[in-house]
């Protein structure tokens, strides 16, 4: 199930003290990422391990994130059937249609609208967006475009947050300005 390695990532945060790491595999039917994520934010200190795998075609087909946040436990599964999501096996009506599994603590899952992204042009998509603590699970419309010197522009509609990322020839983020940089050395 572990596949062959395609690209690995360490990157730190830089809007709090963190870290993520996380592998990029190449399997028989898709894609998967596996990353461990350490941080502290305004509700204590965070250890999540996470793995997500996608089809194909790029599109998440599930993710299970376990660890702890703030003193809880977290075990969760986040799974898609055709146009329909469910976490813990509890259905997630307000995500349904959703492409992509977006975990607000990690750069990582920006990978996979980027690896669909044309190389000229625009993508717009739909996730289910992960918050912790909670858990909880919203719908987030996304828009990357290709723009000059290999920036990629980045808009949330539902939150009217955007940026500008950097990106290398993996798709993984180099740079998610103000809250996670690539650690060259890491």
């Amino acid at each position: 199930m572990s596949g062959e390695t395609i690209a690995t990532a360490h990157w730190r945060a830089l809007d709090r003290e963190g870290e993520d790491t996380c592998r990029l595999s190449r399997l028989d039917n898709g894609w998967m990422l596996v990353g461990h994520a350490r941080f502290r934010d305004a509700q204590g200190r965070a250890a999540l391990d996470y793995v997500i795998r996608c089809g194909a075609d790029w599109l998440t087909q599930s993710a299970d994130i376990t660890g702890s946040h703030a003193g809880a436990e977290v075990a969760l599964r986040l799974a898609r059937n055709g146009a329909d999501w469910v976490m813990n096996d509890t259905p997630q009506p307000q995500v349904a249609g959703a492409e992509d599994i977006d975990l607000r603590f990690t750069p990582a899952t920006n990978l996979m609208p980027l690896r669909r992204l044309p190389e000229v042009g625009r993508l717009v998509t739909r996730a289910a967006w992960l918050r912790l603590p909670g858990p909880r699970l919203d719908a987030l419309t996304q828009s990357y475009t290709r723009e000059r010197g290999g920036l990629v522009g980045y808009v949330a509609e539902e939150t009217d947050f955007s940026t500008q990322l950097s990106v290398d020839e993996h798709g993984f983020v180099t740079l998610y300005p103000g809250l996670w940089e690539l650690d060259h050395g890491g």
